[in-house]
């Protein structure tokens, strides 16, 4: 038998394990197939980071401007999502995005006349939801974002942990803490 045969068998039955062959992480392979031009597959990346790109903004800036926030941070992460070095951590770098875009609205906004009620379309939250988000939003950072991707969200803390790059035991003291802050801060009483 040649040697060339040999060494083909040897390496057809060679040991595969999965620790040597790291599988790509399924956000991964949605960023491959975005930069491979499959145009739905922005939409699923879309649809599974949209709370959580929401959420980051909410805890940042005035609601009525959340929503072009958002969209801005998908845009910008559209055009340059080939320079995303590590493919399975687009959930940490469009969180990334979404703080830098609500650091930017505070930086680059000018004082507006409010529309009145009569003026806008919008939805408006009760006195009690925008005192109960205004209260989120005077927490320390990490602890209000976590807040408002938890009860605004609806996120779990799993999810929170795994779309932000957070360390598990991180989400979860900042979410007690976070609330028991907000408890504080709203005089709620257990």
């Amino acid at each position: 038998m040649p040697d060339s045969e040999l060494a083909a068998r040897i390496t057809f039955f060679a040991k595969t394990d999965k620790a040597e062959r790291p599988s790509q992480s399924a956000e991964a392979i949605l960023v491959e197939r975005i930069l491979a031009g499959d145009s739905e597959a922005f939409a699923e990346l879309h649809k599974a980071f949209a709370p959580l790109v929401h959420g980051i903004v909410l805890a940042r800036v005035p609601r009525d401007e959340v929503d072009d926030i958002a969209q801005e941070v998908f845009l910008s992460a559209y055009r340059s999502l080939h320079s995303l070095r590590d493919k399975s951590a687009v959930g940490p770098w469009l969180a990334m995005i979404a703080r830098n875009r609500a650091t930017e609205f505070h930086r680059n906004v000018r004082p507006a006349d409010e529309l009145t009620e009569h003026h806008s379309r919008r939805e408006r939250p009760t006195a009690e939801a925008k005192e109960i988000l205004a209260t989120i939003r005077s927490l320390p950072e990490a602890y209000g974002e976590t807040l408002v991707l938890r009860l605004v969200e609806g996120m779990t803390g799993q999810e929170i942990s795994e779309r932000t790059g957070l360390k598990p035991e991180s989400v979860r003291v900042n979410l007690s803490r976070g609330m028991k802050m907000l408890r504080q801060k709203l005089g709620i009483t257990e």
